[in-house]
């Protein structure tokens, strides 16, 4: 009876440490549980609590602004007030001026790890918001111009177009005035004709609603989606090998999904096309301009902004 008292007390003892061992970690995304920016996100999660059990588990607290500002989120993750969060880099330039050329990369973050890009764009977030770069998602979902007035040309003249940092610049070129607002507002905008039109992925205009109020897409498309999967630093360093591993391959999961997207993005612009958005298109010579002046703005912008890193940006998120 002694041994066996014994036995239970130290199978009790061992649990209790298993449980304690546990890393649990809170996660918040940008964008609204279940829309197309946060859907992924939310499968790296239950990957990641499915491979972590008893390891490490995430608690999911929500997306948009139902749970803090997006554009505070950035600010969260490098306090330490949210552990993870899912954001476009262009949501937090004011802490890391640098994210905004994630837009620009010809690469997809897998081939970013292999050329050396992402390591240096790693140690920036470190070294700038207390951040570890975990992963991205999204980034063979790239941007489209959307509008409620027709144009015959690559010129936004007299237009207001909503913008992030992400399309500043080249939107700014063609001659745009540009309305800063948050993902929430851009509905009610166009609907009141605050503004004429926006930038966004192929994905997720019919999520938000937005092709209610929404006339016109312009073709082709530029940039990429990219967005970011960052965790406090102090955390991911208070994490031991195995938990750590758990995050990469629930990481590497979410990552592979890029060809899923491409299989998206066909269908999401066919939907489009039922919902009566339609489709204005710039094609041979004109088309290419129109591409090329995206990424001559984006990086003469992003090079002014950031001399010192900029140039080595380039260098490595270029083909």
């Amino acid at each position: 009876m002694k041994r066996l008292f014994a036995g239970v007390a130290l199978a009790a003892l061992m649990s209790v440490s298993a449980v304690a061992e546990e890393m649990r970690l809170s996660a918040v995304s940008a964008f609204a549980e279940g829309t197309t920016f946060s859907k992924n996100f939310e499968r790296f999660i239950d990957k990641a609590n499915e491979l972590g059990k008893g390891k490490l588990q995430i608690d999911y607290k929500g997306g948009g602004g139902k749970v803090m500002n997006p554009f505070q989120l950035g600010d969260a993750v490098r306090t330490g007030v949210v552990h993870i969060g899912n954001l476009p880099g262009a949501f937090y330039t004011k802490l890391m001026p640098e994210a905004d050329v994630f837009k620009l990369s010809a690469f997809t973050i897998s081939e970013e790890r292999e050329n050396g890009a992402w390591a240096f764009t790693n140690d920036l977030h470190k070294k700038r918001m207390n951040a570890y770069h975990l992963a991205r998602q999204k980034d063979c979902v790239p941007f489209h111009l959307y509008l409620n007035k027709k144009i015959d040309k690559a010129d936004l003249k007299d237009l207001k177009i909503r913008t992030t940092p992400i399309y500043r610049a080249f939107f700014s070129a063609m001659g745009a005035s540009l309305i800063r607002t948050k993902p929430g507002d851009v509905y009610t905008a166009l609907e009141r004709g605050t503004v004429d039109g926006y930038g966004w992925p192929t994905q997720g205009v019919l999520d938000l609603g937005w092709h209610e109020v929404t006339k016109y897409r312009v073709d082709p498309a530029f940039y990429r989606a990219s967005v970011e999967v960052i965790l406090n630093d102090d955390a991911w360093s208070k994490l031991d090998a195995e938990q750590q591993k758990i995050l990469q391959e629930a990481a590497s999961f979410m990552e592979a999904l890029c060809s899923e997207d491409l299989e998206i993005n066909a269908a999401e612009m066919k939907k489009q096309a039922e919902k009566g958005i339609e489709t204005i298109t710039f094609s041979g010579a004109e088309g290419d301009a129109y591409v090329k002046q995206a990424y001559e703005t984006g990086w003469a912008e992003f090079i002014t902004a950031n001399p010192e890193t900029g140039p080595k940006l380039k260098e490595l998120l270029s083909k």
